[in-house]
């Protein structure tokens, strides 16, 4: 399958023009929607999103991922090969954490160029047609880099902000929540929020943090909007304390 993680948003033309080349030139392989709303022009936080995310996925899978707010300068173009699982992007931070956290690491700077490449949709002209090339089985176009040529070594191992707010008005936060203790007290905005396994451990109204799905610490109130009740974004720093 190939998996698009961006910042494009769903309204407007720019996902679905990805899609279409992919379809084009990949036939026959599912084109999933996995986020068009990564925090956008923010590759830091997009990159512990984007880490949560694709460990659920199967290796030969291909993650289109552009949060790039550097296109059309001096940015290299990057295929990642982490753990049997293909990422195509710009080398801005965005695969720091999948690349910190895979066993098996193989890099290469994109050295292939379309015909037509214009100044400001790389996702379009560049990126999806070499994540078709990938997801049709071929080699990765262009010059092996090593891995830690695209590190970002000063960015934490868990960072401790809000990287998402999902429909519910539930907040991801860049932590895995295996990292934190079952008395682990959050705090945001001069309030304390307490773990919990799930929103019913909770009266309805009351705030909890819990490991989601996909293992991220997560910040909710139970039949409410964690957003609202807490004044959160993305980007607000979210304390921690034992």
């Amino acid at each position: 399958m190939i998996f698009l993680f961006t910042d494009f948003g769903l309204a407007g033309p720019y996902t679905g023009q990805v899609k279409a080349v992919l379809m084009r030139a990949a036939p026959g392989v599912p084109v999933i929607d996995l986020f068009a709303d990564a925090p956008a022009f923010d590759p830091q936080l997009s990159a512990y999103l984007l880490a949560a995310y694709a460990t659920g996925f199967l290796p030969g899978d291909v993650f289109v991922c552009v949060v790039d707010p550097g296109v059309g300068t001096g940015r290299r173009p990057l295929v990642l090969h982490a753990d049997g699982r293909w990422f195509v992007g710009p080398d801005n931070g965005l695969f720091e954490l999948v690349r910190r956290r895979s066993r098996e690491v193989h890099v290469w700077l994109i050295d292939w160029l379309p015909p037509n490449l214009s100044a400001t949709f790389h996702g379009r002209d560049l990126f999806a047609p070499v994540a078709a090339r990938l997801a049709r089985g071929e080699a990765s176009p262009g010059v092996p880099l090593a891995p830690d040529a695209i590190a970002r070594p000063v960015w934490p191992d868990e960072l401790s902000r809000i990287v998402y707010i999902d429909g519910y008005g539930n907040a991801m936060v860049g932590m895995r929540a295996s990292t934190l203790g079952r008395t682990t007290v959050l705090e945001v905005h001069g309030q304390t929020i307490r773990r919990h396994r799930t929103f019913a451990d909770v009266p309805p109204g009351e705030p909890l943090w819990y490991a989601n799905a996909n293992g991220l610490v997560e910040i909710a109130v139970n039949q409410g909007r964690a957003c609202e009740r807490l004044c959160l974004e993305v980007g607000v720093p979210v304390g921690v304390s034992a």
